[in-house]
């Protein structure tokens, strides 16, 4: 990560009494996260989309499930399972 996201990131493990590694993101995970921006942004034609559905996919990995699975569905991929 970037010295502004390590500083995002120990902000909110900090509010939240997280560890601070339980905020990481590994290498797969910034991909596909960026990629599910770069289409929400693109396809739907409103670049807020990005952010949002970002935040909704972390919000259903807070439930359950795998992130990049998770990112293709919401994609709208075939083949997201």
């Amino acid at each position: 990560m970037d010295a502004w996201l390590d500083g995002a990131r120990a902000r909110i493990a900090a509010d939240t009494g997280l560890d601070p590694e339980q905020l990481s993101l590994a290498r797969e995970d910034v991909d596909a996260l960026l990629d599910l921006a770069r289409v929400a942004a693109h396809d739907s034609g409103q670049r807020t989309n990005a952010p949002l559905v970002c935040y909704m996919l972390g919000r259903a990995m807070a439930e359950r499930g795998d992130l990049a699975a998770l990112a293709r569905s919401a994609a709208g991929s075939d083949d997201a399972r």
